[in-house]
């Protein structure tokens, strides 16, 4: 039975005052009061691990979406569970990855809130898939203190399970050891440690919940993925990893860059991805390990047309992130005035950043993702008539994406393989 303090402007005003409570306490009682009632309206976060389980014995030719959400999460979320219901689409993540959390200034918590009431808010009903994104091994924190970086991922990875995040993907990738020469070797480090922090996710499992597990083989930006690195990888996972449910998917590279490449005049660099080796990568996750197959990074400033070829390459998931946030900072609905007092602040907060030789439209579109974070409250604070414009457009591509992903119609499929948690 609906809580008319959880529909319509009521809600929005609950999820506002959560997130900008400054009290800890209370934001955290806040938070929780919403993840709750979330579950009590029909809405869950969820394992895809179910899903991909399938899609390792029948791939059904969609390409599951993840969604990074940096700033104006409620309202874009919205937009995204808008068209979901109009597409029936069950297929969808919302991921934050560990460097977003940070300069995002979204805590797992928050973040799950306001998915969870964005869901809510627009008569989304059935499991929502919460992912740590990019949970990453930073290498020169490593270098300095391997065992506080551990740790802190560990305390990440504990935050993120008890906020409800049901899917994690591990970046060990950090640590390749290209000095070795043989593949097995230098995938070793990456292996070891993902299977450390797998064993590590499976001991803080909720009873009834397995959660689904990313690993990651190479540096997104960097050279192509191959065969024989993938199955060294694996293979070595395999060996050290003690318990029964391993991996789910596997990351690799084809030719994409986080965010794009950005030209001088601030266009984007058009890219091409090697879909012949993500489908070959996928085949071989699926058939010889049982993964739900291979997931691509960095894809969301792709032309509209690479869109398609997702699904024709058996991809099991994409990740999408700077798209979006392109969307917001480019709207027609968003103030210039707006838009200017944000690129001001990180001129002056930011300047240190400017690399030589880099144009002032290669600077601000590199750093404007930290505008987010820092100003959050005014970009949360802006009209309901901006919001509602930024919403449209930002439907509009989600849109666009369900459809060439080709998810759309996979309520029942998820509904079908995906345990129900709402009980």
């Amino acid at each position: 039975m609906r809580n008319l303090r959880t529909t319509g402007n009521a809600l929005d005003e609950r999820v506002y005052n959560a997130v900008f409570t400054e009290d800890e306490d209370k934001k955290r009682e806040a938070l929780l009061q919403l993840k709750e009632e979330a579950k009590l309206q029909g809405v869950w976060p969820a394992s895809i691990k179910g899903l991909y389980e399938y899609f390792a014995e029948d791939y059904p030719g969609f390409t599951v979406p993840a969604i990074n959400i940096r700033g104006l999460t409620y309202d874009v979320a919205r937009a995204a569970f808008r068209k979901a219901i109009e597409y029936n689409v069950g297929a969808v993540i919302f991921e934050i990855a560990r460097s977003e959390i940070g300069y995002t200034k979204q805590r797992p918590l928050e973040y799950a809130a306001v998915i969870l009431s964005a869901a809510v808010r627009e008569g989304y009903r059935g499991p929502v898939f919460l992912q740590g994104d990019h949970f990453q091994i930073v290498r020169r924190n490593f270098e300095k203190d391997p065992d506080g970086e551990i740790n802190y991922l560990k305390r990440l990875i504990r935050e993120a399970i008890e906020a409800e995040f049901y899917n994690i993907d591990i970046d060990s990738s950090t640590l390749v050891d290209l000095s070795k020469e043989e593949l097995f070797e230098q995938q070793r480090p990456n292996f070891e440690y993902t299977a450390m922090l797998a064993e590590y996710i499976r001991s803080l499992e909720p009873e009834g919940v397995s959660i689904s597990i990313g690993g990651e083989i190479g540096e997104i930006g960097h050279k192509n993925s191959t065969p024989e690195e993938l199955r060294a990888f694996l293979d070595g996972f395999n060996t050290v990893f003690k318990e029964k449910n391993g991996l789910s998917k596997i990351s690799v590279q084809t030719g994409t860059s986080h965010g794009g490449i950005v030209l001088p005049d601030g266009s984007l660099k058009q890219v091409s991805i090697d879909f012949e080796t993500l489908k070959n990568l996928s085949e071989i996750a699926r058939k010889e390990y049982g993964l739900g197959g291979a997931v691509q990074h960095g894809a969301s400033t792709l032309p509209e047309d690479a869109f398609d070829m997702f699904p024709q390459a058996g991809t099991a998931e994409i990740h999408l992130a700077t798209g979006f946030q392109n969307i917001i900072y480019e709207s027609k609905a968003l103030p210039s005035n707006f838009r200017n007092e944000v690129y001001e602040y990180l001129r002056k907060e930011f300047l240190s950043e400017k690399k030589e030789g880099e144009t002032e439209e290669q600077f601000i579109y590199k750093v404007r993702k930290k505008g987010f974070g820092a100003l959050k409250k005014r970009w949360w604070d802006l009209s309901e008539d901006i919001k509602t414009g930024l919403r449209d457009e930002l439907a509009a591509r989600f849109e666009l994406l369900f459809k060439k992903l080709r998810v759309t119609n996979t309520v029942e499929i998820v509904r079908e393989k995906v345990r129900d948690l709402s009980r």
